[in-house]
């Protein structure tokens, strides 16, 4: 535990929520993951936060497209354990699409400010802009 308020890192909780959703897959499928992970794309799982990008590439390279619900239940384990709420400043017709790696530097950010709101952003170039409008 952190010292600092008596909080956990923000990497622990986040390996926890890796370990929370991986577990409801089951045990030995749990394992499996986690070697691959390790042995084949060289991550071991206290890595993991701090190589989310190459985290979410080895989980599409297991699981393929199936990859993504997966992180969704990443993302899920991970807002049970941080309270934080989030400020949308956008039009209401665009839904922000958050990577993995987005969500837990929001979540960070979060975590480790004072203030309990982020706001939260997204660009779109103005291509799709234009196509939006049609």
């Amino acid at each position: 535990m952190n010292r600092n308020n008596g909080r956990k890192k923000f990497e622990t909780v986040l390996v926890e929520a890796v370990e929370e959703a991986f577990s409801t897959l089951g045990e030995s499928v749990k394992t499996s993951i986690y070697f691959h992970l390790e042995h084949k794309f060289i991550i071991p799982k206290q890595d993991i936060p701090y190589r989310i990008d190459d985290f979410s590439d080895a989980l599409e390279r297991i699981f393929g497209i199936a990859a993504k619900h997966l992180e969704i239940l990443i993302m899920k384990k991970l807002h049970d354990k941080i309270t934080c709420f989030y400020e949308w400043n956008g039009p209401s017709w665009l839904v922000p699409d958050l990577t993995l790696r987005q969500y837990v530097e929001l979540l960070r950010l979060c975590y480790g400010g004072k203030e309990k709101t982020v706001k939260l952003e997204v660009w779109v170039n103005a291509e799709e802009k234009q196509k939006q409008r049609v």
